[in-house]
């Protein structure tokens, strides 16, 4: 009796970086070898693609496929996985993000590839942005829907929206979580390795954010809480990089060098860094300033490393996030909110311990590999 084939899977996304990108590559590395062979396609990346390349998995890059508009990049992009599709007979194609969300989907289905399956991190409309336009992102994702098998959405927020919104019939709807890997708890040994790492000095009281520089994390809501903080004692961390990087340093620069009473606080940008669960015990307080979001995979490696968290109120944050037990939450666009809760937590060691603990205790055995492996194989094979 012949061998069953693996089943073979094609993860699309616009840029293999950030949460999103993370996320797919576990996905993609989760998989069992002998049930399934993933290729990566991805218009570009950052670290990432040297993992999966360590991984074994097959890296496709295509240049066209990027973020912005552009009808003639997104036309050649369109036809380039088109013929891709054809060529290769991909049994499943799994797209991340919007562009590649849109793309992918289409191409999948022109070329009749037999499972269509997506993934909102969140999704490409929000409130920050006119009705009309809107209006558009959410008629565009209800066409998709039609043509997608099943839709994977990342957090109880999101799954929520999209159900609210009609994208998608609900019994093709299915929730998950992130994959992160265990990390030693936040101890004064791990904090001190983690201050040196960063070059802060162990008395300072430390207040980081991870993310990437774009309009979504809301980075200068970051440094406007900083400065409204009143302690000059603190020391601000943003680890990550991104399109608004140079903008960011500039301001960063203002905040630091700026007058007043009290002085302000020293902002440090660390920039990319492959070891980003290794400083964040170096952290007295993770702050998530973002407009929107999915399920952050940073805050749940906090929560894990035992550091409270400040977040906006944004998705499927609440998720992991519950007010007052596992962290606190503020509205976004509010950094003098996002300030005093910052504080609160600075000036309470206790309340922000005993935060911290349950949080910890309640994603404990929660989003691990296995979870992750277990909801693409049924995404991907219908549970046959």
């Amino acid at each position: 009796m012949s061998r069953r084939q693996p089943v073979r899977v094609a993860t699309v996304i616009t840029r293999l970086e950030g949460g999103a990108g993370t996320l797919a590559l576990h996905g993609a590395r989760a998989l069992d070898r002998g049930e399934f062979t993933a290729t990566i396609v991805t218009g570009s990346g950052d670290r990432l693609l040297d993992e999966a390349a360590q991984a074994g998995l097959e890296v496709l890059i295509e240049p066209a496929l990027r973020r912005p508009v552009d009808p003639r990049s997104d036309l050649r992009a369109f036809r380039a996985l088109c013929t891709l599709f054809a060529h290769r007979n991909f049994d499943v194609v799994h797209t991340h993000t919007a562009k590649a969300g849109v793309l992918g989907r289409i191409a999948a289905q022109r070329a009749g590839v037999p499972r269509i399956v997506h993934t909102y991190h969140g999704f490409p409309f929000h409130e920050f942005q006119s009705r009309a336009q809107r209006g558009a992102y959410v008629a565009i994702e209800r066409r998709l829907g039609r043509i997608t098998d099943i839709t994977l959405c990342v957090g109880t927020g999101v799954a929520v929206e999209a159900v609210r919104r009609e994208l998608v019939a609900p019994q093709r709807i299915r929730t998950i979580g992130v994959a992160v890997d265990f990390r030693s708890p936040h101890t004064p040994q791990t904090r001190d390795r983690a201050r040196r790492a960063l070059g802060i000095p162990a008395g300072a009281a430390v207040v980081g954010a991870v993310g990437r520089l774009t309009y979504q994390k809301a980075p200068e809501d970051f440094l406007a809480a900083l400065r409204q903080l009143g302690r000059p004692d603190v020391v601000g961390v943003w680890v990550g990089g991104g399109e608004l990087a140079g903008r960011i340093g500039r301001l960063a620069e203002r905040v630091s060098r700026s007058a007043g009473s009290p002085p302000p606080p020293r902002i440090v940008l660390a920039g990319e860094r492959t070891d980003v669960p290794d400083i964040l015990p170096a952290f007295d307080v993770f702050a998530l300033p973002s407009r929107y979001e999915g399920l952050p995979t940073a805050v749940v490696e906090a929560m894990r490393c035992g550091v409270p968290v400040v977040a906006t109120a944004v998705n499927a944050v609440g998720d992991v996030v519950v007010p007052g037990e596992t962290g606190l939450l503020v509205p976004p666009e509010r950094p003098d909110l996002l300030a005093a809760a910052i504080r609160y937590l600075l000036d309470r060691p206790s309340v922000a311990a005993r935060m911290a603990a349950t949080a910890r205790a309640r994603i404990d055995g929660r989003f691990s590999t296995a979870e992750l492996r277990e909801t693409l194989t049924e995404a991907y094979t219908g549970g046959r």
